[in-house]
């Protein structure tokens, strides 16, 4: 079976909210449409999550192709251990999970990342096109990722996982970011307020990483 990957991220984007539920439902329900023999609902279920996928995988500061590999191989781990999925609410959290593991087992590999201080991490990415780039979003969203773009790395990394996660397992995302698991929360909450200060600032205001 063959996924989409580069087209997927064309759906309009933003943190979690009730948009964002209603992804998940909407996940849940083409999961089971999907084992029930409705081949049709696989294709839209990819075309929801891809985006998602995505954007938890690219925060792990994998290049274009090897998160397209990511994005793939979590997709085919779908289809062969669907049947562990007991409750297909849970899908979300399943492909998301499963995303995270395999862009931190690369990503390690082709060391993106290691036990580097969170401080350190803004020097482990290149420079890149990001993936809402490639997405076609309305002006709303548009601009809140342009304000997320000014972030440090490390507050973009973190609001990714985040805002894309159905229920994050933050003693995981330490791990994964190099971070001790209690300071996840106040520095979410920095980068949130950063996030809504730029978000506020007139047009004009300079821009620069907002550490």
């Amino acid at each position: 079976m063959g996924f989409m990957i580069d087209g997927a991220p064309g759906a309009a984007l933003g943190p979690a909210s009730d948009d964002g539920r209603a992804r998940w439902e909407r996940a849940a329900d083409l999961f089971g449409a999907w084992h029930e023999g409705d081949s049709r609902a696989m294709d839209e279920l990819v075309r929801l999550m891809t985006p998602v996928l995505w954007h938890v995988v690219r925060a792990y500061g994998l290049e274009r192709t090897l998160a397209e590999d990511v994005v793939q191989t979590t997709w085919l781990q779908l289809v062969r251990g669907h049947g562990s999925i007991s409750d297909r609410r849970a899908v979300s959290a399943w492909l998301t999970t499963t995303a995270r593991r395999e862009a931190w087992k690369i990503a390690k590999a082709h060391g993106r990342v290691d036990t580097a201080e969170s401080d350190d991490l803004d020097m482990l990415l290149p420079e890149q096109a990001s993936a809402e780039e490639h997405a076609t979003l309305g002006d709303d969203n548009r601009r809140l990722w342009a304000a997320v773009r000014r972030l440090n790395e490390r507050c973009q990394r973190l609001l990714r996982v985040i805002a894309f996660e159905d229920r994050p397992d933050y003693a995981r995302l330490a791990a994964d970011l190099a971070m001790p698991v209690g300071s996840i929360g106040p520095t979410r909450n920095r980068c949130l307020s950063k996030l809504r200060a730029l978000l506020d600032a007139p047009p004009s205001a300079p821009a620069g990483g907002w550490a």
